[in-house]
């Protein structure tokens, strides 16, 4: 399994702010009814504009098993977000966030046990 299946930590822990034009009342494909206006030309996933944080499109519990409801219709910024180490580079954002939660951060360890035996 997707070490982001179990996590969440990410959803959780920061504001996911986008340009507001990324909702599906302006030309985008977020569901506006999840989004809060933060700015001007900025919205954000509701619940994560306070604290703290979690994302409204979060379903389960974070550090168990998590599932995003809009992960198809996810805006650019939840996009961007990569795994730690995943790809062999480091996030020290994923890393915060899952120690916020009392979870691990993850390692390139992670990804070699994931990978099945050739």
């Amino acid at each position: 399994m997707h070490p982001c299946r179990r996590c969440g930590a990410c959803c959780s822990a920061f504001r996911v702010s986008f340009y507001w034009g990324e909702a599906d009342d302006a030309y985008g494909l977020v569901p506006a009814g999840l989004t809060v206006q933060v700015g001007r030309h900025l919205r954000a996933m509701v619940g994560t504009d306070r604290s703290p944080p979690r994302c409204g499109a979060l379903l389960g519990d974070v550090g168990e098993a998590v599932a995003c409801s809009i992960y198809e219709n996810r805006s650019s910024t939840c996009r961007a977000f990569h795994p730690a180490w995943e790809d062999g580079i480091p996030n020290p954002e994923c890393d915060r966030a899952r120690t916020r939660h009392g979870l691990e951060p993850l390692t390139p360890e992670t990804w070699r046990r994931r990978k099945p035996a050739a």
